[in-house]
């Protein structure tokens, strides 16, 4: 079975920056896009940002020019660079990766922006 493995969450001072990254327990074949969603107390599961297997680059507006996503689709890893974080970005943090047929999912990884 496919597990999506996270690290680089905890908690972090408002203006901090932290790093999440993703890899897959196995290759993945045709990787078509990857991203990360996060979850918010009170709201619903929401895109952060994705990439394609053709370098098409999404972020929700509340994130632009404070996080960067990258990422190897060949080798099914994904970064999330996250500056200048704020605590409305506390939230739990889910890794995807989508083929043909499949979503595979992280099981959630704690951000926590707080002083």
């Amino acid at each position: 079975q496919v597990q999506l493995v996270e690290s680089g969450g905890g908690l972090v001072r408002p203006g901090g920056s932290l790093r999440l990254s993703c890899a897959a327990s196995e290759r993945i074949d045709s990787v078509k896009t990857m991203g990360w969603y996060r979850r918010i107390p009170g709201m619903q599961r929401e895109l952060v940002a994705a990439i394609s297997s053709s370098g098409l680059l999404y972020y929700t507006d509340s994130v632009k020019d404070r996080f960067t996503i990258s990422g190897d689709i060949a080798n099914n890893a994904v970064y999330l660079q996250m500056n200048s974080l704020k605590p409305e970005d506390t939230a739990v943090y889910y890794c995807s990766q989508t083929d043909v047929d499949h979503d595979y999912w992280g099981q959630g990884l704690q951000v926590t922006v707080s002083s």
